[in-house]
């Protein structure tokens, strides 16, 4: 019942600190289904990339989170199951017969878009980290679905490690161009591709 209350509270919260603009470089803001991959960063990202969607966009886009980290409290729970309607995969993967995209096909399946962060942890250096598999899976498995590439500039500098209060730094998140697996695509080709066209959307490469 307060979940709509609570969503409009963060997402305002997220854009106010920030100052964040949203760049619809390569796409619009259309509801049809995507995978929104970017940069990852800070444990805000997904919050901020949320944020930046249009309200009716936002209703079917689900953050993909991990369980062991959203699971730690009954406020993390809340706020990801109840408030961001999250996909979470268990990233330790303690039965190694599980997959760990099904959740992620099965909301795909449901007609739902996500927001993933193919690097598998946050990288606070520049650049990208090398792309895990799971975005080639997912490609091949769903390939009606859009990759979006989404760059999130300076949201780990307006609130850096041990700082109590935010930096006043303007946020951006830029959306790229549409991208699909071309057929006879190779993982490791598919990979960089992706990667390239997200590293492509940083303010130092633009």
């Amino acid at each position: 019942m307060f979940e709509p209350v609570v969503a409009t509270l963060i997402t305002s919260m997220a854009r106010t600190v920030t100052g964040a603009r949203s760049l619809w470089l390569g796409c619009a803001p259309v509801p049809v289904q995507r995978i929104y991959y970017a940069n990852h960063s800070s444990h805000g990202d997904f919050v901020l990339l949320w944020a930046s969607l249009p309200q009716n966009l936002r209703k079917f886009t689900r953050p993909v989170a991990g369980s062991d980290y959203w699971n730690q409290s009954a406020l993390r729970r809340y706020i990801i199951n109840r408030v961001f309607n999250g996909v979470l995969i268990d990233r330790e993967r303690k039965d190694p017969v599980d997959n760990p995209l099904q959740p992620m096909l099965q909301a795909l399946e449901n007609g739902d878009s996500l927001i993933i962060f193919p690097e598998g942890t946050r990288n606070l250096e520049d650049g990208l980290l090398p792309f895990k598999s799971g975005l080639y899976h997912l490609a091949k498995s769903y390939p009606q679905a859009e990759l979006i590439p989404v760059w999130i500039a300076n949201l780990n500098r307006v609130m850096p490690k041990g700082r109590v209060l935010p930096l006043p730094l303007l946020c951006t998140t830029s959306f790229g161009a549409p991208l699909q697996l071309e057929d006879g695509e190779d993982k490791a080709l598919f990979l960089a591709r992706t990667r390239d066209a997200l590293l492509a959307l940083a303010p130092e490469h633009s």
